[in-house]
């Protein structure tokens, strides 16, 4: 048996996932979801079931997101693995010379600067992707970089696990 497939795509716009996320996080192609969501093929049972795990409306991760989005601070959450940008500060966003929310769902890491880049390389090995260490401090120089700019300061690093299973990285300048 197969489901309708209009739940599965406002499931995942509510939660606010590209088609090509929800993809990989349920190893089948981008082409599969579209399919999916348009009915041209049938969504199985227990895909439909991995989709709701995945897509399960989550209240911490709306107040997480909501406390980022209104923080007084320079602060942003993004994923840890790709990097792409799940929230921002107004304050941290007001740094950018690009348009409000050009950047969300989109990778910040070419925007790194050399610093970040070398403690980015030294996680693994610190125990960071096993969860064996949650919060560091980075220290990083300028990126130079005329839509993204960072500054020389000192950075905060915490890790936390989202609804769907995922890491995230909330980074906020000290």
């Amino acid at each position: 048996m197969s489901r309708p497939h209009s739940p599965l795509r406002r499931l995942r716009l509510l939660k606010g996932l590209k088609q090509s996320h929800l993809a990989e996080l349920m190893g089948v192609t981008q082409t599969t979801v579209s399919r999916w969501e348009s009915g041209a093929l049938a969504l199985p049972d227990d895909q439909w079931r991995r989709a709701q795990r995945l897509l399960a409306d989550s209240a911490h991760d709306a107040i997480l997101k909501r406390l980022v989005e209104t923080s007084q601070l320079s602060v942003h959450l993004i994923d840890d693995r790709t990097h792409d940008l799940l929230a921002v500060s107004p304050s941290r966003e007001g740094l950018w010379r690009a348009e409000p929310g050009a950047f969300l769902g989109k990778s910040l890491i070419r925007y790194a600067s050399a610093e970040i880049l070398a403690a980015e390389a030294s996680l693994e090995d610190l125990g960071w992707r096993d969860g064996h260490l949650s919060r560091i401090e980075v220290a990083t120089g300028p990126n130079h970089h005329p839509i993204i700019p960072i500054v020389q300061s000192r950075l905060i690093w915490e890790r936390l696990l989202l609804s769907d299973g995922r890491a995230a990285r909330l980074v906020t300048t000290l």
